[in-house]
């Protein structure tokens, strides 16, 4: 390694043996003793080659004699040496004045040297110091000498031997400087600090004045938004910015969200530049000399400092979101008819929200902002696109589907008719997933095989003339879809064979005859006659009969008049006749059924049956039982009971032209006694005073009065006492009502109990809470 320092080169002379011979003069007063053997002959060498190398300043200088050749040692003559220099510091190079001027001068010839004889520079870790001796050639050769590093070998003492006879030019090394004396070492030190001190002084007297005259302004080299301001003072700055800057705010800025580019106005979206605050952004002037000194270089960009309407920055960050935010589309492939199309996979991006307020506060100013955008990316790519395409869509509708059916009948699939039952989506692994859509498919080819089917028919019940007898069903013979259309997807795929048969299978009925005649069904449980209706209302209540006859509840179901019946129209043979409407007698389509409706409650009463909700009349009807009767309108208030036995229930109901009966069937396993209470706290009636015509229907009044109905359900085998419940209900008043015209006024149509019917907003109030709670009114 480089050796630096204050110090004076030493001359060395170095023998043809490679040893340091300074100092290695015999000692005259020393001999060789005996025994000791005697130097070798060596062979006669060349002048020898002087080495510098550094020294301790402090080591005296020794007295150096040219060394000379060892007798008896010889080396082929060669050039004249090259020079070896030591490793000095570029302070310690040698100055004119440092030379010796006794010191002789010998001219050196400049001897080339190649890469490989160029003296290998010791490594950092290196401690010893190498001294280079060039190589000697043979006699005769006249190639440049090779320096290489000298060997250290023990410093022993050798004796002088006489030097050749011719004598050699001595070689001093150019640039060894002369002994220098101590005192030089502290004189160039106090030079070098002298030189310092003066740059430290410089640059302190800069920094200063530097500090002096920039104080109070803005720091050097400080831009807002690509504006510089730096070195202004903030009035300056603030004066210079809402110049070049006030206008932005009504300038459209560019807005980058991934791949849609849009523009916003600063002003509508809430913003503005609070410039005091802006300016402040940029600190006070820096003390750290170096960061003033770096200003004078570089710039410092401090941005804007805005001011925010939060509600008009939301807008317009939703509105920038309506236009880049999108969701992922898939690659798909979709029929326009029966020509497949390919759907081309595009990523879905999404707006960050909460950055986006963030990036277009701070970057609104510099005339564009870039919004960080979530990218979505799809899993289905063009490739699998095209293959679905080429390899599964088109081949699916390149030709018809056939199913064969029993007597050679047919149902075709064309190829519209597949396009609506095959689509395509992702598996979730990169791939389009085929489906059929098999209802779709039945929807389209049942119809064309319903003649070779045969529908399963429900056993039933025969009644007239004593007790029901069971109807046999019918086992069914349909097409099995499901299982026919496992085969799709093959006759799709195929380009040859495209038909293939149905595949039938027997289907059973939902009630066997088996499962018909265990349900129990073979005596009356409960029956309930009632009469005394007009003409119209018998039309209405014979046909309701005729529909309700022969329902079956199973064990644990519930009827629905309105549900079984449906609806109660002109078109369903319904005629008008009488209801109650807004309290008071009036006619409407389908009148009359409410007594219909009150024969069923009270068989189901006396059968067993559970309520599942039933209304009263809004007032009393006189041929109907006091507190056991119910009114019913088609949508609003039904007439409900759940079969609470393990047996099914089935009624039979028919009607005359004066009366109605309804008998339920099964196995009686209870008796039903009905207590009726006394009639208490009555009412007299109100008058109402309408115009005369067909919306008025005259009616002579009744009193209202609070009436109750105890039931009481016995076990039939033992005779104990299941249950008692008690029913009370409070009856309005009949209104009187007067029909006034300039013709006499007519006389009632029917009694004031005639009407049977009730609308939804005249039903009764019972005194007490009822078992089901009712709609608003009655029919």
């Amino acid at each position: 390694m480089d050796c630096w320092g204050f110090g004076r080169a030493e001359n060395v002379s170095v023998g043809g043996d490679g040893r340091d011979r300074r100092g290695d003069q015999p000692d005259p007063d020393e001999g060789t003793s005996a025994g000791q053997d005697a130097a070798p002959d060596v062979p006669p060498y060349d002048a020898p080659t002087e080495v510098l190398r550094a020294i301790d300043p402090n080591e005296p200088a020794p007295e150096t004699a040219p060394e000379k050749p060892v007798a008896g040692q010889h080396e082929a003559p060669v050039d004249p040496p090259t020079e070896a220099y030591s490793a000095l510091a570029p302070s310690d190079a040698a100055t004119p004045d440092d030379v010796d001027s006794a010191a002789p001068t010998v001219a050196q010839p400049a001897v080339p040297q190649s890469d490989a004889q160029q003296p290998e520079t010791p490594g950092p870790e290196t401690t010893q110091t190498e001294t280079l001796q060039p190589e000697k050639l043979e006699p005769g050769t006249s190639e440049p000498e090779t320096l290489r590093p000298e060997t250290p070998e023990p410093a022993t003492p050798e004796p002088a031997t006489p030097a050749p006879a011719t004598p050699e030019p001595e070689t001093l090394a150019p640039a060894a400087p002369a002994q220098q004396s101590e005192a030089d070492g502290p004189s160039k030190r106090v030079k070098i600090a002298v030189v310092a001190g003066a740059a430290v002084a410089i640059l302190g007297v800069f920094y200063t004045a530097d500090m002096l005259s920039t104080s109070g302004s803005v720091p050097r080299g400080v831009t807002v938004a690509g504006i510089s301001v730096g070195g202004l003072s903030h009035d300056d700055a603030e004066e210079r910015l809402q110049s070049e800057l006030g206008a932005r705010v009504d300038q459209p800025v560019r807005v980058i969200a991934g791949d849609q580019d849009l523009e916003l106005v600063p002003a509508a979206a809430g913003l503005d530049v609070d410039w005091a605050s802006t300016l402040d952004r940029a600190g006070s002037q820096p003390i750290n000399p170096f960061t003033r000194l770096a200003s004078f270089f570089t710039d410092r960009e401090i941005g804007v400092q805005s001011t925010v309407d939060e509600p008009a920055l939301d807008a317009a960050v939703e509105s920038i979101r309506a236009q880049t935010d999108r969701q992922p589309t898939e690659g798909d492939v979709v029929f326009e008819g029966s020509t497949p199309v390919a759907v081309t996979p595009a990523p879905g991006q999404s707006v960050d929200v909460t950055a986006a307020r963030d990036e277009i506060e701070s970057n609104w100013a510099f005339g564009t902002v870039e919004l960080p955008v979530e990218t979505v990316d799809v899993t289905v790519h063009q490739d699998e696109v095209d293959r679905v395409l080429r390899d599964v869509a088109t081949p699916a509708v390149s030709a018809p589907v056939v199913f064969t059916g029993r007597g050679d009948a047919t149902a075709v699939l064309a190829p519209d008719a597949i396009a609506s039952v095959v689509s395509f989506e992702p598996d979730g692994n990169g791939a389009l997933a085929e489906r059929y859509d098999a209802q779709a498919a039945t929807a389209i080819l049942a119809p064309q095989l319903a003649s070779t089917e045969t529908q399963p028919k429900d056993a039933s019940f025969a009644l007239g003339g004593g007790a029901p007898t069971v109807v046999p069903g019918v086992v069914g013979e349909l097409v099995q879809w499901p299982k026919t259309l496992e085969q799709l997807p093959t006759l799709l795929g195929s380009s040859d064979s495209r038909s293939t048969e149905a595949v039938y299978d027997q289907a059973q009925p939902a009630l066997t005859t088996e499962g018909a005649q265990a349900l129990g069904i073979n005596e009356v449980i409960g029956e309930f006659t009632t009469g005394g209706f007009e003409y119209a209302s018998g039309v209405n209540i014979r046909l309701t009969a005729d529909i309700v006859n022969g329902a079956l509840v199973k064990p644990g179901e519930t009827f629905s008049l309105n549900e079984y019946t449906g609806p109660r129209g002109s078109a369903q043979g319904f005629v008008e006749s009488g209801i109650i409407d807004n309290g008071r007698p009036d006619r409407a389509v389908g009148g009359g059924i409410s007594q219909f409706a009150t024969t069923l409650y009270n068989a189901s009463y006396f059968g067993g049956m559970e309520d599942a909700g039933h209304t009263e009349h809004s007032y009393y009807i006189s041929r109907y039982p006091e507190a056991r009767e119910a009114t019913v309108f088609e949508g609003a208030i039904d007439l409900k009971f759940t079969n609470p036995t393990k047996t099914g229930v089935l009624i039979e109901s028919f009607g005359t032209s004066s009366n109605v009966t309804v008998r339920l069937w099964g196995t009686k396993t209870v008796d039903v006694e009905s207590i009726t209470g006394p009639r208490t706290n009555p009412t007299s009636p109100n008058t109402i005073t309408l115009p005369a015509g067909s919306a008025c229907v005259p009616s002579s009044g009744g009193p209202g009065f609070t009436a109750s109905d105890t039931r009481v359900i016995t076990d039939v085998a033992s005779g104990n006492e299941i249950s008692r419940n008690t029913r009370t209900v409070k009856y309005d008043p009949i209104p009187i009502v007067r029909c006034v015209s300039a013709e006499p006024e007519p006389e009632p149509e029917a009694p004031a109990d005639s009407p049977s019917e009730e609308t939804p907003a005249n039903r009764p109030a019972p005194a007490e809470p009822p078992a089901a709670t009712p709609p608003p009114d009655g029919e």
